[in-house]
């Protein structure tokens, strides 16, 4: 078990309306100093079909494609001690604050990328809006029993939360 510190900041602006939150970032994600960056996460595939988008591949298109259709990503651990990328394996959890975002933009839904977010979340969040939480299966590879067709039709309910302007285009009409 190594001490790790959460090394790179949330995505978000004042036009972000939906927050996605992880656990901590995988050993691939700390390593490209961004937000699943495990090349077989299927993360930014299931958005992209959802949001209609092509696929985003460097750090730069990933910022944009997320804040070009309002959504806002961060991690609910700020520190922990973990064995490699293992949710399963973290103890010691030091909390992000939540409210950074949750007070500064428009967020009018959390969705926690797996039962170990929610669980998380729930555990160790100020919530202070009493924003709505919902648990989405784990985009991570470590998830084999969801295929990416499944995950996607999981992950469609954060459609109903995007604003109408930025479905398919990604930018504000």
């Amino acid at each position: 078990m190594e001490t790790h510190i959460h090394q790179f900041e949330p995505v978000y602006n004042q036009n972000s309306h939906i927050l996605i939150l992880g656990t901590f970032p995988s050993i691939k994600s700390r390593e490209t100093h961004f937000y699943y960056g495990h090349p077989q996460n299927r993360f930014w595939k299931v958005l992209a079909a959802i949001l209609k988008s092509p696929i985003p591949s460097s750090i730069e298109e990933k910022k944009a494609f997320l804040l070009g259709h309002s959504i806002a990503v961060w991690d609910v651990i700020k520190s922990c001690d973990i064995h490699g990328s293992s949710d399963i394996s973290i103890r010691n959890v030091i909390p992000n604050d939540i409210t950074r975002i949750t007070l500064s933009a428009p967020i009018t839904h959390i969705y926690a990328n797996g039962q170990k977010a929610y669980d998380l979340f729930l555990r160790y969040c100020a919530n202070p809006s009493s924003l709505p939480i919902t648990k989405l299966p784990s985009t991570s590879p470590a998830n084999a029993s969801y295929s990416l067709e499944r995950l996607t039709k999981e992950w469609c309910c954060i459609q109903k939360n995007v604003p109408e302007a930025f479905h398919a285009s990604g930018t504000s009409q």
